[in-house]
């Protein structure tokens, strides 16, 4: 066991080290999800799902706003996205699978952003051609999830800029050139699309009140790097007619192994969704930081250390069992259960994870009519 490094940075486009959720509720000026909002929550939904239940979940913001109105029969609308550059690797999944947890529970309409301008944006590399075609497979993943078709829509910003442009254009009337500076830390530089980005970003979140002709909240289930871009939103939504967006937000599926979460460009320690039992098995043995101790009879007298074995880390986000996972704590920290049986257990898991949501894509691709909105 080694210790893991203290510093973190996490912003929209980099999250690394060995994030601190206690301190970076306090930097990014969120509310912690305590008690008496968890309690109003099971309230609506009976048992709590088990990222609630373990803190996977940690913070919002105006998620008691949401709560009131539908106390008092007003429904919201669910926001979430996808920037497509590349396949989608588990760590995406998290706040996805939660938002159809929320779905089913509240009976809501879903919207699901494909911002396929970003990394176009971002990335002087990137084609607008190669985020279109990730944009599609990205899709299948989504579908895959198993969203309700008659309460979700999915679209990619270039194929319903039509729709969204004007509301973009009110929202960018509102937000000043410094702000956006200072805030995603732009230089002069940067090329315009990406100063203008965040306000196609806000665009969802004022959609449902145009389509129910009311004044309807939206609930954004996302990573904590997200939220930066829906504090610009609240600004200027009232301004706008439009409710200030809520949401709530997760923690990162830790990176195999280094601090951080699981990200896209080290492919070697990245689970992907169309990964096989092989490739999964191969990554977990390689890769997963071990809580384990230098040798067996080391490790059976003192046990190991699950608060910082990444195979018992990622246990908490796939195992929905509290008392499997109680129990594989336990016997990991006795010794009872060594390292290499922990990361059996775990690719287990997500091999049997993975071949469902696996069946599940291949079926999504004669499903994508019931989800896309064009203009």
């Amino acid at each position: 066991m080694k210790k893991k490094d203290k510093k973190y940075i996490v912003t929209p486009w980099e999250v690394s080290g060995d994030v601190d959720y206690g301190k970076i509720i306090k930097e990014f000026g969120v509310k912690p999800l305590d008690n008496n909002i968890i309690a109003r929550f099971k309230k609506h939904t009976g048992k709590l799902h088990y990222f609630l239940r373990r803190n996977i979940f940690f913070s919002h913001m105006y998620l008691d706003k949401i709560l009131d109105e539908f106390e008092k029969g007003n429904n919201f609308y669910l926001y979430t996205g996808r920037a497509p550059s590349g396949p989608v690797h588990l760590g995406h999944l998290i706040p996805w699978m939660f938002t159809k947890w929320l779905q089913d529970k509240f009976k809501v309409n879903l919207l699901f952003q494909i911002p396929d301008e970003e990394k176009f944006l971002f990335n002087k590399e990137t084609t607008l051609e190669a985020t279109k075609y990730w944009a599609k497979e990205n899709i299948l993943d989504i579908i895959a999830v198993g969203f309700d078709p008659k309460k979700t829509k999915i679209f990619l910003d270039t194929e319903y800029a039509g729709h969204m442009y004007k509301y973009a254009c009110m929202a960018a009337k509102k937000m000043t050139f410094s702000t956006i500076k200072s805030t995603f830390g732009l230089k002069d530089s940067h090329n315009i699309g990406i100063i203008f980005y965040t306000a196609m970003q806000s665009v969802p979140a004022f959609l449902p009140t145009v389509m129910e002709k009311k004044k309807t909240g939206v609930l954004i289930p996302c990573a904590i790097d997200q939220d930066v871009h829906f504090r610009l939103t609240r600004d200027v939504a009232e301004s706008l007619g439009f409710p200030k967006p809520a949401t709530i937000l997760c923690r990162f599926l830790p990176a195999l192994s280094q601090g951080g979460k699981m990200s896209s460009s080290i492919a070697n320690t990245t689970i992907w969704t169309t990964d096989g039992p092989n490739a999964v098995k191969g990554k977990i043995n390689k890769y997963a930081f071990s809580g384990g101790r230098d040798t067996v009879e080391e490790h059976r007298k003192k046990g190991g250390n699950p608060d910082i074995d990444v195979a018992y880390q990622w246990l908490t986000f796939f195992e929905e069992d509290d008392k499997k996972l109680r129990k594989i704590y336990e016997e990991y920290k006795s010794g009872k259960l060594l390292s290499g049986e922990l990361k059996q257990i775990l690719i287990d898991k997500l091999n049997a994870f993975l071949k469902v949501h696996q069946k599940n894509r291949e079926k999504a691709k004669n499903q994508l009519d019931k989800f896309i909105l064009r203009d």
